[in-house]
């Protein structure tokens, strides 16, 4: 460190003045008034001159500490220190910026940056020593706070990436007390948190850290003055010495700590609180001596515990959504077992109808007991086919296909099928399922499939009216023998206006000579 001399400067000229003090006289001047402190010494380490700078910085007056041995400032574990910059200054070697610790007169601490200078005679031996040393005090603080708080950061970002990888709530919960009783310097720690189990029953349960859960053998905290405020999600308590407390010892039966419990006389608590509110559980510490705890641990318990509120609330969404899952699941296994129930008892049940029809037309003509069970089959047809949906909705394309498939075959692919997909009902679908099989009877019987030429159309396309949505589907033959309207009704066209008949559904039947033309109307319930 060097010191310049200087003297008034003319700031417009640009000039030197010269003053009347001597050099030797400025330059005492300035050493007086320098705010570092300049420290003459011999080689034997006894303090010879000392400036304002130092009695400011040491607390020491010059009178109190000139003839005085340099080892005053210096802290006992640090006094080698002294015997090595001698041995530097001895060689003629100059010390720069040294950093270390001092003591004020006060026994105080306080950071320094040291420069030592030898003093050399005429004829270049080694006869003293000058230091300057600056209070760096201040800075070193902020170093210190700025190196803490990057050491909490790189802590919170340790602590919040292992427990956000992992949503199991015990793990979670077991890892946030072991960190926590670790970084706030705790002899021991708990988490007391709530939990709610799949019948929506909430309970509390507990972890340890620093301690043996058999230690831990005098149950659940309770609601007491000291225990509440964390509990009820109102700030952190910290305390030197809880037993101090104004709020210890007023609660029945124990008026404090019960026998055996852990020695607890530093105290920490911090409640675990969610986005929502609601608090999630409480992170206790505590230690057998007094004044364990500083700000800073509660400052990083607080961040700690606003990290694990957040992995709480995963994991408990985690485990709400595996249950629900669960429980669709096990729903969907009860629907599949009750739609294969239901396919046998209908099945049966047709089976039944069929065998008790033969027994009734036994003397029927054959071709009324085919009929009877072409019709009967059909709605087996439509039953399995709605089966197979789940009994929910189903395309018309499937439907329409299913219905024809055994007259498709008889006749040689002769039918054009054309629409949009367009879901209905399970009762819409069995409607539809017998109305075509019954116009398919039909036109094998005495239209468009009669023959070896005949064709027919089924197209449909949904449609608006009324504020109602309808499907509309058309039946057109072509290529059959010529059409003329009926003198009567027969069954199937009975069948098919009593199955249409009501809310906004409908069929309409029109004999032209090139072939029938039906129009159906289905309303979607």
């Amino acid at each position: 460190m060097a010191l310049e001399v200087v003297t008034d400067m003319d700031g417009e000229k640009g000039t030197y003045q010269r003053g009347a003090l001597s050099a030797a006289e400025r330059l005492a001047a300035i050493i007086e008034s320098s705010d570092d402190a300049i420290i003459g010494k011999t080689l034997d380490g006894i303090i010879t001159d000392w400036n304002a700078g130092a009695e400011r910085i040491f607390g020491y007056s010059s009178s109190e500490i000139v003839g005085a041995s340099i080892l005053t400032l210096i802290p006992e574990d640090r006094r080698s220190e002294e015997d090595e910059i001698i041995a530097r200054l001895k060689k003629g070697e100059r010390v720069e910026h040294f950093e270390t610790l001092r003591q004020r007169k006060d026994g105080s601490l306080i950071h320094i940056s040291l420069t030592a200078s030898p003093i050399k005679a005429a004829d270049g031996q080694v006869i003293g020593a000058s230091k300057i040393a600056r209070d760096i005090t201040a800075r070193k603080q902020t170093e210190t706070l700025l190196r803490q708080q990057s050491e909490r950061l790189q802590t919170l970002y340790r602590v919040a990436s292992e427990i956000s990888r992992d949503l199991d709530l015990e793990r979670i919960v077991q890892s946030v007390t072991d960190i926590g009783t670790e970084l706030s310097g705790a002899k021991f720690g708990a988490f007391f948190y709530n939990v709610t189990d799949a019948a929506g029953e909430s309970y509390q349960l507990y972890t340890l850290s620093g301690a043996a859960r058999e230690a831990f053998n005098f149950g659940m905290p309770r609601n007491t003055a000291v225990f509440e405020p964390t509990f009820a999600g109102e700030g952190v308590i910290r305390s030197d010495d809880i037993r101090k407390d104004p709020r210890y010892g007023h609660s029945a039966p124990h008026y404090g700590m019960p026998a055996g419990h852990l020695p607890v006389v530093s105290y920490l608590a911090v409640p675990v609180t969610s986005v929502s509110g609601e608090v999630l559980g409480g992170l206790f510490f505590a230690h057998d001596e007094p004044g364990k705890f500083t700000a800073e641990a509660e400052n990083l318990v607080s961040a700690i515990a606003a990290q694990t509120a957040v992995a709480m609330d995963n994991a408990r969404l985690h485990k709400a959504a595996q249950q629900e899952i669960e429980q669709r699941k096990r729903a969907e296994e009860s629907k599949e077992l009750l739609l294969h129930e239901l396919k046998h008892r209908v099945k049966n049940t047709l089976a039944t109808i069929q065998a008790m029809a033969m027994q009734t037309f036994r003397q029927a003509p054959r071709a009324e007991i085919d009929t009877f069970d072409a019709r009967l089959f059909a709605l087996s047809e439509a039953h399995d086919l709605l089966t197979q949906r789940d009994w929910d909705v189903v395309d018309v394309m499937h439907i329409v296909q299913r219905a024809i498939a055994p007259f498709e075959a008889q006749a040689a692919r002769r039918f054009e099928i054309k629409g949009p997909e367009v879901q209905i009902s399970g009762e819409r679908a069995l409607q539809l399922a017998m109305v075509l099989h019954e116009l398919a009877t039909n036109a094998v019987k005495y239209g468009a499939l009669s023959n070896l030429t005949g064709t027919v159309t089924i197209a449909w396309e949904r449609q608006n009216g009324d504020n109602v949505d309808f499907l509309k589907l058309r039946w057109v033959e072509t290529g059959g023998p010529e059409v003329s309207s009926p003198d009567r009704k027969g069954f199937g066209s009975r069948m098919i206006s009593r199955a249409l008949r009501g809310e906004g559904c409908g069929a309409e039947f029109d004999f032209r000579p090139e072939g029938l033309c039906v129009q159906l109307r289905f309303t979607f319930p």
